[in-house]
């Protein structure tokens, strides 16, 4: 019988999955994970956190992130974008937000006060051209369009979870938000591994 991997979004699940989601195998979740837990449950063996911006600035200053029952949960902590990949394309904050503390890339300071608690892995440059390779955003591009933190998780476990020994499920997905991800691709790629059958909706 196949193990069960599933991703948890961060959209309204619409349902109690904390069951599921509680007895997967191997459970991932996205940056803050809001999810009530009587509706998501907290299993949580890789958290997904984008190291950038004000969201992670917040993350680090606040008290809530690291006290909050899925970062105690998680195993491990994924750092989806390396710090040259945001240096290159990500946007840079203005002189007033630089004024306020702010600033695109949260790496290093991530490492000094999550790394204290958690294992972080660091995904390299490679890994992130490839996933703009499968969504077809072009390098003159990727100052302007920028695969989601759902997108690199769902596709790294694909990459390395064989479709014979794993049942992979995903819910909590919208593929709507931020302006700058490319949405649309992210879309029919998904719809492409659905009717592949590589991937299902947790239901």
């Amino acid at each position: 019988m196949k193990k069960t991997l599933v991703l948890v979004g961060s959209a309204p699940l619409g349902s109690d999955l904390s069951q599921s989601i509680d007895n997967a195998d191997y459970v991932v979740r996205f940056n803050d994970a809001l999810h009530p837990v009587e509706a998501a449950g907290t299993k949580t063996d890789l958290l997904i956190v984008a190291a950038t911006s004000k969201h992670m600035q917040r993350r680090l200053q606040e008290p809530d992130f690291m006290q909050s029952p899925i970062f105690e949960a998680t195993q491990e902590i994924m750092l989806p974008y390396h710090p040259s990949i945001v240096e290159k394309y990500h946007p840079k904050p203005n002189i007033l937000s630089r004024l306020k503390g702010r600033r695109a890339d949260w790496t290093h300071q991530t490492i000094d006060i999550i790394g204290e608690y958690k294992d972080i892995r660091i995904m390299s440059p490679e890994f992130y051209m490839q996933a703009c390779a499968q969504l077809g955003i072009a390098e003159k591009d990727m100052k302007k369009l920028f695969p989601s933190t759902g997108f690199l998780g769902i596709w790294y476990m694909l990459q390395t979870h064989d479709a014979d020994e794993w049942d992979i499920r995903i819910c909590g997905f919208t593929w709507e938000g931020w302006k700058r991800h490319a949405w649309d691709a992210e879309r029919q790629w998904i719809e492409q591994k659905i009717n592949e059958g590589r991937l299902s909706f947790l239901n």
